[in-house]
């Protein structure tokens, strides 16, 4: 196991053996050491789970990831900065978020990953249920959480806001780059940002989206 920078010796249950189910290799990527390593207990005590590394910062995370090659990563939405699609790539991965960041999981929701979403304030019995759940490739999802995500808050910021509303008026990427002192490529990375969160395929369809949404 990984652990807060330490390599520690970790022994795994058989996986396939006759009778027994196959392990659930997992990654922790978790704020505070108290909270993870109590987790981290409980998880190690399941029969058909075996946490394989721990760690506390979003910029080791696809490394450590790339090493271990867990069957599931369980990551803190706030440690990654909102972008975790990036950091865990197409593993499995069940995000802890408070209810204040839901909207932040809008992009997840969209991309058809397999994915998991649950409360920070969850019981572990749910974190261990999400784990099996996305080992199977089952979705888990906090109902409170999506219902936070998807109401009538935008899930745009103040700057693709801006953005959607000049594209909106009819303003090609150079115009608005310029109005705002962007690159055209920065203008274009946040117009594919706003189609994603908008759940939308084109960015004329994205803005009907947000208009009819009350958005912009």
């Amino acid at each position: 196991m990984v652990t807060d920078g330490r390599r520690v010796a970790h022994v795994s249950l058989p996986t396939g053996a006759r009778g027994k189910a196959a392990v659930i290799r997992t990654l922790l990527a978790l704020d505070g050491a108290l909270v993870r390593g109590a987790l981290a207990l409980v998880l190690d005590a399941q029969h058909d789970i075996s946490v394989v590394a721990e760690l506390d910062r979003g910029d080791r995370v696809s490394s450590v990831l790339r090493e271990h090659r867990p069957d599931v990563a369980v990551v803190d939405l706030a440690l990654l900065d909102g972008d975790v699609g990036a950091a865990v790539g197409r593993c499995p991965v069940l995000v802890l978020a408070e209810p204040r960041r839901a909207r932040d999981l809008c992009d997840m929701l969209a991309e058809g990953r397999t994915v998991g979403i649950l409360g920070t304030d969850v019981a572990p019995q749910s974190v261990v249920d999400g784990v099996r759940r996305l080992a199977r490739g089952e979705p888990v999802v906090d109902a409170n959480l999506v219902v936070a995500a998807l109401d009538g808050t935008s899930p745009l910021t103040d700057r693709e806001t801006e953005i959607l509303r000049l594209t909106a008026a009819g303003s090609p990427v150079a115009e608005i780059a310029v109005n705002l002192r962007l690159s055209p490529g920065t203008v274009r990375n946040n117009l594919s940002r706003i189609t994603r969160r908008c759940r939308a395929r084109t960015r004329v369809e994205a803005v009907r989206v947000a208009q009819e949404a009350g958005w912009i």
